[in-house]
């Protein structure tokens, strides 16, 4: 049996053909049939060929649907259970599972810490932007949602959004009445200041450069917006703020874009500095303050701008982070550690993350929408694939 399924091709070339169908392979397995499945930003940069990522690889790390088969030893979950499963794929009882680091588990990924749908190097699990989704320890990654369609568009951000702008923020160890810096607003530095707004944040600086991200920013997450095309981020938020911040939140990775580079597109690799955003983060936050860098850095780079930045090293300024006793949080995050929380707080009206979302479509309109979100047009900020 086949599917439809979006397949990467090759640098900023995605299609959607037919592959073969996700079938149980153990018994702790379910296959859903996919109701809402994502695009993500980190979704770009094998979409980009920043990444070792093959032809062929099937693309979907934020996935949900209804449960489809279920093999015989998963005992929590039954056919027509409606699902939203984590980006991470997890084991349940490695050491690291066991002490909640879902992000970074020790079983499902030889050789590497953490497994994920449809990502280069995460693993041998095929992504959900398809028809269908084989979601491996089932009962352990599997997140049960209310019946029905109601919160269709939030509850797809549990997969990875939501929970990671949240993760930005305890990475950072944000507290009510913290002032913070976010810098990016892509869909996930929207979500780490909608999770400051909630926990209570006293001031919010949102950093990016695309005036309806920064738009959003402002309305839904009540944030200074910063653009820092306009002038130095860092200064513009000192100004205004009256000095350094509480926290900061990475939320823009590897290829940052440094405004005093210039080339022929505002995202020519040639203006990147991978380093950019952090070292901004080190001058922006105060003395003994902390960072959250949940934004991706990778160990190797096929793309970057210089020979060092391709294998993953950085030019920070350690000096100053050691000058300013400043703490720091890194790595991916453990969705699980967030998600049941997170789904209550929709549940019961304490949030609504849907306002991110700017376009639902039917999965054929993916290499469209690909095109699109990776050119940064104006109000596309979250897309979300309906197979």
């Amino acid at each position: 049996m086949s599917m439809d399924a979006v397949v990467y091709k090759g640098e900023r070339e995605v299609a959607v053909e037919a592959v073969e169908e996700p079938q149980i392979q153990h018994p702790n397995d379910v296959v859903i049939d996919i109701t809402t499945t994502c695009i993500c930003g980190s979704d770009l940069h094998m979409y980009e060929g920043r990444t070792a990522a093959e032809p062929g690889i099937v693309f979907g790390h934020e996935n949900m649907g209804i449960v489809k088969e279920v093999g015989d030893a998963v005992s929590s979950l039954e056919v027509g259970d409606r699902v939203v499963a984590p980006f991470n794929v997890a084991c349940g009882f490695c050491e690291n599972c066991e002490n909640g680091y879902t992000g970074f588990c020790t079983n499902v990924n030889p050789g590497f810490a953490g497994g994920a749908y449809g990502y280069v190097a995460m693993g041998p699990y095929q992504g959900g932007q398809a028809e269908k989704l084989r979601i491996p320890y089932a009962d352990f990654n599997a997140l049960k949602l209310p019946d029905g369609r109601e919160h269709e568009d939030s509850f797809a951000l549990l997969a990875d959004i939501f929970p990671t702008g949240w993760h930005g923020t305890e990475l950072a160890n944000l507290e009510s009445g913290d002032s913070v810096a976010i810098y990016g607003a892509g869909p996930v530095g929207l979500m780490a200041a909608y999770s400051a707004k909630l926990k209570g944040a006293a001031e919010i600086y949102v950093v990016d450069r695309v005036p309806s991200r920064l738009a959003l920013a402002e309305e839904h997450c009540d944030a200074t917006p910063i653009n820092f095309e306009e002038g130095d981020p860092v200064e513009q938020i000192k100004e205004i703020h009256g000095g350094g911040v509480d926290k900061g939140v990475d939320a823009v990775g590897y290829q940052a874009i440094d405004p005093d580079k210039e080339a022929d597109s505002a995202y020519d690799p040639a203006r990147e500095n991978p380093a950019v955003v952090i070292n901004n983060l080190i001058r922006t936050v105060r003395p003994t303050g902390e960072l959250g860098i949940p934004g991706l850095y990778v160990p190797d780079d096929p793309g970057a701008p210089d020979e060092m930045a391709a294998q993953g090293r950085l030019g920070i300024d350690f000096g100053l982070l050691f000058e300013k006793g400043q703490a720091l949080g890194t790595g991916q995050c453990n969705v699980k550690e967030y998600n049941r929380n997170l789904r209550d707080m929709i549940i019961e009206g304490r949030a609504d993350p849907s306002w991110v979302v700017s376009h639902r479509v039917g999965l054929e309109d993916a290499p469209e929408m690909y095109e699109k979100f990776d050119n940064r047009e104006e109000g596309v900020t979250k897309v979300l694939l309906e197979p």
